[in-house]
């Protein structure tokens, strides 16, 4: 039987909250939190390294497939008491599993990408829903990687770990400070670097040509991609609007920019 926690005083608890709560601690620890029964047992068939588990008895009984999943990969397990799980739950409706994993080895540096494919880069993001969210389309239409550029939210939000349900697993993914140096190097190696832009006078995303290695470039919610940037890319491409709107939210642009760029390369191929 594991070793049940009871006190959300506990030390081992008190750890777990911090490394939900702080980014900067999960960079020193090289470990993050996870929450919910799915997401747990996600992170196991993915083959993350589970540090430690926590479960109440209550979820034991309810999710416990999910559970055995978990279970079989962890190094420590705890069983935990109704405060002890209070103190570890950010949503509102908790489920009573949790887990703290080690950083992905998948997340690589810009420096390192290359394989010829086809990728997203995001340049200061800051919604982690959005990131989240468009790291679940990149996953799902089978991006070859993504790129965080500049200064990026958390990749180990619980927000982003949330909302990719499960892509930051399994997702190659690059971090690269510096965008526009990168992009002027994969320029030379031969890629399309595509900024996307909400002006009317640039190239319709579905008038360009994806077939070659290609990285699309989508910028931060309020301000979009930096002149930098923007100037670093072999062409800049819009979604063609019928409608009165200026622009799409970040997830929703990322979006349809992905399906058309996969569409147009399983075109040509």
């Amino acid at each position: 039987m594991p070793e049940m926690i009871l006190s959300r005083r506990n030390r081992i608890i008190k750890n777990a909250v911090q490394l939900s709560g702080s980014a900067e601690y999960r960079r020193e620890c090289g470990l993050y939190f996870l929450e919910g029964a799915r997401l747990c047992a996600d992170a196991a068939s993915s083959s993350v390294s589970i540090r430690t588990l926590f479960y109440t008895e209550a979820a034991a009984e309810k999710y416990g497939n999910y559970l055995s999943l978990a279970r079989n990969n962890a190094q420590e397990i705890y069983v935990v008491g109704p405060q002890a799980a209070q103190s570890l739950s950010r949503t509102k409706t908790p489920q009573g599993i949790f887990c703290i994993c080690e950083m992905s080895a998948n997340v690589l540096k810009g420096s390192e990408l290359t394989e010829r494919g086809a990728y997203l880069a995001l340049e200061n993001l800051q919604d982690p829903a959005n990131l989240g969210a468009i790291l679940r389309t990149a996953e799902a239409m089978g991006i070859t990687g993504v790129l965080l550029g500049g200064n990026c939210c958390d990749l180990y939000s619980p927000k982003v770990l949330r909302a990719s349900m499960g892509a930051v697993f399994r997702q190659r993914i690059f971090l690269e400070e510096d965008l526009p140096r990168l992009f002027s190097a994969l320029n030379q190696r031969g890629f399309i670097t595509a900024a996307a832009v909400p002006d009317r006078g640039a190239l319709p995303v579905t008038k360009m040509d994806f077939s070659i290695p290609c990285v699309l470039a989508v910028g931060n919610e309020g301000n979009g991609l930096t002149q930098e940037t923007q100037k670093s890319c072999s062409a800049q491409i819009t979604i063609p609007m019928l409608g009165r709107a200026e622009s799409l939210n970040a997830s929703a642009a990322a979006a349809i920019l992905i399906w058309e760029m996969m569409r147009n390369r399983a075109g040509a191929s």
